[in-house]
């Protein structure tokens, strides 16, 4: 796991000065190392009946993607308000500062599917928490949440069911 990690591009003072962003675009670039870490995170979820796989706006899509793809299974889009065509529900959920909110098409989940919701980084935990809150309101059951890296100082598994998080790299 340490090629992966190592491949992971530090920003200092992004998107503000003290923080150190993790930029995963130098991983995605490497066909080897983005095609290992999706068959690492792909080979977990083999012959567990995954329906669907959500993917988070906007890097969830590319892990959720190739995860679907990898699963044989289809993909949704959890997006930011007006990006979706048809007719969606809405969450509204709170941040450090403010508020924000996802939607997801009405039709994209049936009761009694099994979901795993995927993106890149758990972080405070706070969107991943609102997608669950949705899945399980359209009656979707959660195989997990699933995330390429996570940063462990900051907590955000305790936000989401426990025993249902999983992150292949940790920071």
């Amino acid at each position: 796991m340490n090629d992966l990690k190592d491949i992971i591009r530090d920003v200092p003072d992004f998107p503000k000065k003290g923080i150190i962003f993790k930029d995963i675009t130098t991983l995605l670039q490497d066909a080897r190392s983005f095609q290992k870490m999706i068959d690492l995170l792909g080979h977990r979820y083999i012959g567990q009946k995954i329906d669907k796989v959500v993917g988070v706006e906007a890097r969830g899509f590319i892990i959720g993607s190739a995860l679907a793809y990898k699963l044989g299974v289809g993909v949704v889009l959890v997006r930011k308000p007006g990006k979706l065509p048809s007719e969606t529900f809405s969450k509204t959920y709170d941040l450090e500062y403010g508020t924000d909110t996802l939607e997801i098409h009405k039709d994209a989940i049936k009761p009694g599917e099994r979901i795993l919701l995927a993106d890149d980084l758990l972080a405070t935990g706070g969107t991943m928490a609102a997608v669950v809150d949705m899945v399980e309101q359209m009656g979707g059951n959660i195989v997990e949440c699933c995330f390429m890296s996570e940063l462990t100082f900051l907590d955000g598994r305790k936000k989401l069911p426990e025993g249902k998080v999983y992150s292949l790299l940790q920071f």
